[in-house]
């Protein structure tokens, strides 16, 4: 039997050492404690937004919930994770019955990639956004794997389009004192589309390397979300925050958390007639 015990062992770390990580199934009494840690209820849409500190995930949730950074009831901004701590921010909308949840990045944890997902709870949560500003780290890619394991949609965005796309202006050589407003349209839809591209193929390289299917990637900045949230407000500079929004509620819907007939008027509120 030890030596059984051993073989196995042996077995887990050289698999480990392969890059192949095990499949851990949570016992019924660490879903009850994690359900109990995040305070899950029943009849309510639990999104967990998971990244690296600094990712921009309590800008994007205060955006979601139609907050500014700042407003009374906004997840505080600017903060450096330093605890394993997730904080809990129920949607101010009545007619959304939505649970918003910032979770730790890893890099603030002393945990392998492959251990976060279960140390987090993430299992008892019904959608995980994966919010990324530069790359996709060891750990997104490992939330990712389990969300399919576990069959939690899971949504990936890369945040903080508008500082990004004035970066590529600024390498394209762009420079809005000399340019007195002439090249500024042209130059911004340019990089606007490099951003994108570079974007999504940066993804599909790392899906791929993973073993993963391709899938759609959002581009988003978390002020034009508020815009269209809070204001209603459709910006010159939307590129796929209104589309988040629909396939949100399209997630709600589906998993019959809000009626349909809500999230249609949401659909019209938020979205009006640009997304068709």
């Amino acid at each position: 039997m030890v030596w059984v015990a051993k073989r196995a062992q042996a077995v887990t770390a050289e698999r480990l050492r392969k890059g192949v990580q095990p499949v851990v199934i949570p016992s019924a009494r660490e879903l009850i404690a994690a359900k109990e840690r995040v305070q899950y209820m029943d009849g309510l849409f639990h999104f967990a937004i998971a990244g690296v500190s600094g990712s921009g995930k309590s800008s994007l949730i205060n955006a979601f919930r139609g907050l500014r950074n700042g407003d009374a009831g906004a997840a505080p901004t600017g903060v450096i994770e330093t605890t394993s701590q997730i904080d809990r921010y129920p949607d101010p909308n009545p007619r959304l019955p939505f649970v918003w949840y910032d979770i730790p990045g890893a890099g603030t944890l002393n945990q392998s990639d492959w251990l976060y997902f279960n140390s987090q709870g993430l299992f008892v949560f019904d959608c995980i956004i994966v919010l990324f500003d530069n790359r996709l780290t060891a750990t997104d890619i490992s939330i990712l794997t389990n969300c399919r394991r576990f069959q939690i949609p899971a949504y990936i965005v890369r945040s903080k389009a508008d500082v990004h796309i004035r970066n590529v202006m600024t390498d394209m050589g762009y420079d809005s004192e000399t340019d007195g407003g002439t090249r500024h349209a042209e130059t911004y839809n340019t990089a606007r589309e490099h951003h994108i591209a570079e974007t999504r193929a940066t993804v599909k390289k790392n899906l791929d390397g993973a073993g993963l299917p391709d899938q759609r990637v959002y581009v988003v900045s978390h002020k034009t979300m508020v815009s269209a949230v809070k204001d209603r407000v459709l910006s010159p500079n939307t590129i796929h925050e209104l589309e988040l929004i629909r396939d949100l509620l399209e997630e709600a819907c589906a998993r019959r958390c809000i009626p349909r007939s809500d999230a249609t008027q949401m659909n019209g509120t938020v979205l009006g007639p640009c997304v068709h």
